[in-house]
C-alpha cells in the first residue's frame, strides 16, 4: 500500500465570492489523496476598518475558510510574512479550529506556533511542519507569551568580491564593481529546528518540512542550507514558496527538495489588486507504507483562469516553463522524465 501526498503552494483567499471555486477543477483528485498540505498565504480575519486591509493585511473574508474544507485540503502552513498581527492570527487559526483544518507555523505562543501537525492514515503517520525566513522584525515572530509565526531566522551580507567569483567578474580595480550578496541561516535557529526534525522522524513514518523564504526567481544559500540540513536531520520531502514563481528542483540524497511551489490559488495581490497570470508547481509524493520510502516525487504545472479556479495545465503546453525549471536545477544535476501532464524527479542519488 501507499500514501498518496498532493502538497501546494500560496493559498490566498481574499475577495473568494463562491467557496466553491478555487479548488472545483482539483477536487476529486484532492479528495482522493490521502493528505493535502499547502501554505495560507491569508488570515482570516475581519478588521474593523479600511485601513487594515489596504495597508497592511492580506485578510480574506472569514467564512472563505469554507473554500478550504470544501477543496479537501487537510492542512495548511501559517508561517509566512502575511500571518501578521495577533488578533488576525488568532481569528484565523479558530476557523481552521472550527472546520478541523489542521495547521502548523502559527500560534498564540511560540511552543504553539512551532508545533508540528502529525496525520495518520491507515497507520502511517505523517509529520507536517512549517517555518518562515521572510517575516516582520516587530512583533512577528511568535515569543513565549505572544502570539505570532515560527520563523528561521536568516541573515545577508554584502561582501567585497576580492577574489574573482567568476569569468564574467569584473576585476576589484575598477570604481562600482557590486557586491557579492551573502546569505546564512542563524546557527542556534537551524540548530533548535534540526533537533525538532529528529524528533518528529522519531514519532512519524514521513516528515515534510515546509519553508517561506526566497527573493524573486534566485536560490540563495541559505534556502540550500536549511534544505539540506532538514534531509540530513530525518526530513523526506523538503518544499518551499513565498516568491510567487516556480523554482528549481532537486534530489539530495533520494529526497525531493522543491525550492519554490510557486502560487496555487492567488486571486488578490497588495493592495487589492487582482493578480495576472502566473504559473506553480503542484506536487505529487508517494510514499511507500511497508519500505517507510519515497518511491515517486513529481509536480505538474498549474495556473489559474478568469474564474479563479485553480487548473492543472497539460505539459504540452507548458514546456517554456519546464525547460527554465530544468535549466535552474542543473547546478544540482536534477534529472527529470515527462510521464503524460506530470514530470518526474529522479530520485536516485
Amino acid at each position: 500500500m501507499t500514501t498518496k501526498i498532493i502538497l501546494t503552494g500560496d493559498i490566498n483567499l481574499m475577495n473568494v465570492d463562491d467557496p466553491s471555486v478555487p479548488f472545483a477543477r482539483v477536487l476529486s483528485e484532492f479528495s482522493e489523496a490521502d493528505v493535502v498540505f499547502g501554505n495560507l498565504e491569508c488570515c482570516f480575519y475581519d478588521p474593523p476598518g479600511e485601513h487594515s486591509i489596504h495597508r497592511e493585511g492580506f485578510f480574506a473574508q472569514s467564512e472563505n475558510v469554507a473554500a478550504l474544507a470544501h477543496g479537501h485540503i487537510d492542512a495548511v502552513g501559517l508561517a509566512n510574512n502575511v500571518n501578521y498581527q495577533e488578533e488576525a492570527i488568532l481569528s484565523s487559526i479558530a476557523r481552521l479550529d472550527a472546520l478541523g483544518i489542521a495547521h502548523t507555523g502559527a500560534g498564540k505562543n511560540r511552543r504553539e506556533a512551532n508545533e508540528p501537525v502529525v496525520l495518520v492514515r491507515d497507520g502511517v503517520r505523517i509529520g507536517l511542519v512549517q517555518r518562515t525566513c521572510v517575516y516582520w522584525p516587530i512583533n512577528h515572530e511568535a515569543a513565549d507569551n505572544a502570539a505570532g509565526v515560527a520563523v528561521l531566522r536568516g541573515h545577508t551580507a554584502y561582501q567585497v568580491p576580492l577574489h574573482k567569483t567568476s569569468p564574467q567578474a569584473m576585476p576589484l580595480n575598477r570604481p562600482g564593481v557590486p557586491p557579492v550578496i551573502v546569505t546564512w541561516t542563524d546557527p542556534a535557529y537551524l540548530k533548535r529546528f534540526c533537533e525538532e526534525i529528529r524528533a518528529l522522524k522519531e514519532r512519524t513514518d514521513v516528515v515534510i518540512a515546509s519553508f517561506h523564504w526566497g527573493l524573486e526567481h534566485d536560490v540563495l544559500e541559505y534556502m540550500e542550507e536549511i534544505a539540506h540540513a532538514v534531509i540530513d536531520a530525518g526530513a523526506d520531502v523538503v518544499f518551499g514558496h513565498g516568491p510567487h514563481y516556480s523554482l528549481p528542483v532537486e534530489s539530495y540524497r533520494g529526497k525531493p527538495i522543491y525550492y519554490g511551489l510557486g502560487s496555487f490559488s492567488f486571486h488578490t495581490g497588495h493592495g487589492g489588486i487582482k493578480s495576472g497570470d502566473w504559473v506553480g508547481l503542484l506536487a505529487r509524493i508517494t510514499f511507500d507504507n511497508a519500505a517507510k520510502v519515497i518511491t515517486r516525487a513529481s509536480f505538474q504545472f498549474v495556473r489559474h483562469n478568469e474564474r479563479n479556479e485553480s487548473v492543472p495545465c497539460p505539459l504540452a503546453n507548458e514546456q517554456a516553463m519546464l525547460e527554465e525549471i530544468a535549466h535552474g536545477s542543473k547546478s544540482y544535476a536534477t534529472r527529470f522524465k515527462p510521464d503524460g501532464d506530470e514530470v518526474l524527479i529522479m530520485l536516485g542519488d
